[in-house]
């Protein structure tokens, strides 16, 4: 297990328990992403955490996989659904490469809080682009630190990481979110941002 599972697993009670920092910018994701959603599609979501999101849009949808690399965050999930009557959701353990969805499979992907924690961003957008259809939906929400004073955190996480205080953590700006999405082969169909400076950016973006 990795230093940032076990951050992780650590934080997932108490993460689950956490309300929505921004419930109405939350609920125009929601709402945005099921506007590209049908009841015939095949979606999966890595980076799912306790599968709140999946939760909500496994009704509009045939069926989800949804992916995390902490065990104890898809024992809620698992829980949570069970308990909403939800049964579309196959909750998995493991990363986006790690699932090796087959090519042209999914119809639509989606990473949400999870890009700024991936090291290699490249390779996770080379696979969202190999597992989905043409004219596939890519769905992120992601924070881009570059133009914000939170890129100074960056200089602790060895230190947290150490102590099992933080997770891996990565400086993007939305400039180069945007560009490395676009040059794996996606048009840019809905984009905006939020939070804290403005930092959280909302895309959804097209398989080409």
């Amino acid at each position: 297990m990795s230093q940032s599972d076990k951050f992780w697993d650590g934080v997932a009670e108490k993460y689950a328990r956490k309300a929505v920092p921004d419930e109405a910018a939350y609920q125009r994701k929601l709402a945005e992403t099921q506007s590209f959603l049908t009841a015939d599609m095949q979606v999966l979501e890595f980076g799912c955490g306790t599968g709140t999101t999946a939760i909500h849009h496994a009704s509009y949808v045939k069926h989800i996989d949804a992916l995390d690399i902490s065990d104890k965050m898809l024992e809620i999930g698992r829980q949570k659904a069970h308990k909403a009557g939800i049964e579309n959701i196959t909750f998995s353990r493991g990363t986006l490469a790690e699932f090796n969805a087959g090519t042209a499979s999914q119809d639509a992907v989606l990473g949400l809080n999870v890009i700024h924690l991936i090291p290699d961003r490249q390779a996770t957008f080379a696979e969202v682009a190999r597992v989905l259809k043409p004219g596939g939906v890519f769905v992120s929400a992601t924070g881009c630190l570059a133009h914000s004073w939170l890129r100074f955190l960056t200089l602790i996480v060895p230190l947290g990481k150490l102590f099992g205080l933080m997770p891996d953590l990565f400086v993007i700006s939305e400039e180069q979110l945007v560009r490395e999405i676009t040059d794996a082969g996606f048009s840019i169909e809905t984009r905006w941002h939020h939070g804290t400076q403005g930092i959280e950016v909302f895309i959804i973006a097209r398989r080409i």
